[in-house]
C-alpha cells in the first residue's frame, strides 16, 4: 500500500516544480497564512482518484469536483468557485498531472512489491 508521504512525494516532484506559486525550484512560494491545496486536501485527493478508472480524465474530474471541491472554502454552495473561474486553483490547473503521478506512483509500488515476493517465493530444487 502506498503510504500518504509516498504521494506527496510525487506530487512534489511532478506538480511543485510547475505551479504558479512556486518558486521555480519546487519549492512553495505561498504568502504566510496560505496552505497549498495540494498538501491540505491531499488525502481527499487520493480518495477521489482511487475511486475511478478510466482512459477518460471526466470521471477524475467528477469526483475532484465532489469529494474536494465540495468541501473546499473557495467553493460556493452553488458550486462556483473563484479560484478556478481565476485559474488560480492548483488543483483544477494541474490534475490531469496529478491523477498521473497518483496512478504511477502505485504502479511503481505494485511492480516493486511483486518483484519482491517472486524473489522470495523461490521454491529450492530437490534433484540431485
Amino acid at each position: 500500500m502506498v503510504t500518504e508521504a509516498e504521494y506527496w512525494d510525487a506530487l512534489q516532484s511532478r506538480i511543485c516544480a510547475h505551479c504558479s506559486t512556486g518558486d521555480g525550484s519546487g519549492g512553495c512560494a505561498l504568502s504566510n497564512g496560505e496552505e497549498c491545496p495540494l498538501k491540505k486536501h491531499l488525502p481527499l485527493i487520493i480518495e477521489a482518484v482511487n475511486s475511478v478508472y478510466s482512459k477518460s480524465i471526466g470521471p477524475y474530474e467528477e469526483q475532484l469536483r465532489t469529494r474536494v471541491c465540495g468541501v473546499c472554502s473557495s467553493q460556493s454552495a452553488e458550486g462556483n468557485c473563484r479560484l478556478r473561474a481565476e485559474a488560480k486553483c492548483a488543483l483544477d490547473r494541474y490534475f490531469p498531472l496529478i491523477v498521473h503521478a497518483i496512478e504511477d506512483t502505485q504502479l511503481k509500488k505494485r511492480l516493486h512489491l511483486g518483484s519482491q515476493s517472486s524473489h522470495g517465493s523461490r521454491i529450492p530444487s530437490t534433484s540431485k
